[in-house]
């Protein structure tokens, strides 16, 4: 089992930034951030496999948003160019190998998750 533990967020004016951290108590082959507004659906963000060999990222952030993990097992999410629309509280997720590409987005490929911790951009 791996515990996961968010921080990072906070609230932020549009056009700011933010670097979420996850902590991991292990390595895990693939790791991905979600987000999830109250009453929607949880939507994958990005996500990474072998310490940023192979990343994805939603449409909804490319260019804006940058996945990445370190050696002491931490992810990382910088946020930048931040809009109202990406409020959310945010989700850290590990999981094993299994391929790359927008899987990586699908929470079916995750079997542990954090606590999450919150965004809000405001305009």
């Amino acid at each position: 089992q791996t515990l996961l533990r968010e921080s990072g967020g906070g609230s932020v004016q549009a056009g700011g930034s933010l670097r979420l951290s996850c902590t991991a108590s292990k390595y895990n082959s693939c790791m991905g951030w979600f987000r999830q507004v109250s009453g929607k659906e949880r939507e994958g963000v990005a996500g990474l496999c072998v310490r940023g060999r192979d990343t994805y990222y939603a449409d909804s952030v490319k260019g804006r948003f940058s996945i990445s993990q370190d050696y002491e097992n931490t992810l990382y999410l910088q946020m930048n160019s931040l809009k109202p629309e990406d409020t959310a509280m945010y989700y850290c997720a590990a999981g094993p190998w299994g391929g790359a590409g927008a899987r990586l987005l699908e929470e079916r490929s995750y079997n542990e998750w954090g606590q999450g911790t919150q965004v809000t951009v405001s305009s």
